[in-house]
């Protein structure tokens, strides 16, 4: 009987699915299944307790979806409810099924880049708040010295398709002229919306600084854990395929999904 896991894929609304793009580019021949809470997006203003809450039951359905492993995309869930679900829910609930996050991936990429470690963090107001980047890069080497910038207008000009407006290159200034005055060589984009934005955000801080998305690392991230544990990727189906829900309406979902995925897709609205 062949295995029939599948990898899930969970983010508070779209940008995850530029994530997926790319673990389907670089991994193409597992099965995903995508869930985005656009409903209750953005994560980032929520507390703690909040997206918590959020982010178990977006576990608990995409287990019931037959998913092996979890991918946090969302990098507010990752950084301020990931490692209570690691340690106290999964262990009690779901023994056998692994859940990851994507902070840690992006500063093993980030610590690895550096040349005069000092990295800038540009991500939501939750994730900046819960200093996970910090604490992460700061395992590896504590001589680096973060400097973080929340963005909290940047989602919302996104997800209203200003991706290289005017408009959008002015926030982008205003955001990252304080990281680039700090002389940071390396800018980690501490939420999926931003990866969309990427060649924008070039721009405006120079080649100089090397900018390091989910885009780059999770795809290695998620490659080197399979080879780390066959057990695991033993289970896992090969069937290629990709199902997309969301809760919030699918006609927008899968508009803007579209965009941040690179082709067109077709979600189900579920209720979690």
């Amino acid at each position: 009987m062949s295995a029939q896991g599948k990898i899930g894929v969970f983010d508070s609304g779209f940008g995850g699915l530029h994530t997926l793009r790319h673990l389907v580019g670089a991994l193409p021949t597992y099965a995903y299944v995508y869930l985005g809470d656009s409903a209750r997006a953005p994560y980032g203003p929520r507390t703690t307790d909040e997206v918590y809450v959020f982010s178990t039951q977006s576990v608990d359905f995409l287990l019931a979806c037959g998913c092996e492993l979890i991918i946090f995309a969302c990098n507010t869930a990752s950084s301020v409810a990931l490692r209570k679900i690691q340690q106290e829910y999964l262990p009690t609930k779901y023994a056998d099924k692994r859940v990851l996050g994507v902070s840690v991936p992006l500063a093993e990429a980030a610590a690895t880049v550096t040349r005069n470690k000092r990295i800038g963090v540009i991500a939501t107001e939750g994730t900046v708040r819960s200093g996970v980047f910090e604490r992460e890069i700061h395992k590896l080497d504590p001589s680096i010295k973060i400097f973080q910038q929340a963005a909290p207008h940047l989602v919302t000009l996104i997800e209203a398709g200003e991706h290289d407006s005017e408009q959008l290159r002015e926030t982008l200034v205003k955001y990252l002229q304080p990281l680039i005055d700090a002389s940071i060589d390396t800018l980690i984009l501490g939420c999926t919306h931003f990866g969309l934005i990427i060649d924008t955000i070039k721009s405006v801080v120079g080649p100089q600084i090397t900018v390091v998305s989910e885009s780059y690392a999770e795809p290695r991230a998620l490659a080197a854990y399979l080879t780390r544990h066959p057990e695991i990727d033993e289970r896992l189906s090969h069937d290629g395929k990709t199902n997309f829900y969301t809760t919030d309406t699918t006609d927008k979902f899968d508009r803007l999904g579209s965009i941040f995925f690179g082709r067109a897709i077709v979600s189900e609205k579920i209720s979690l």
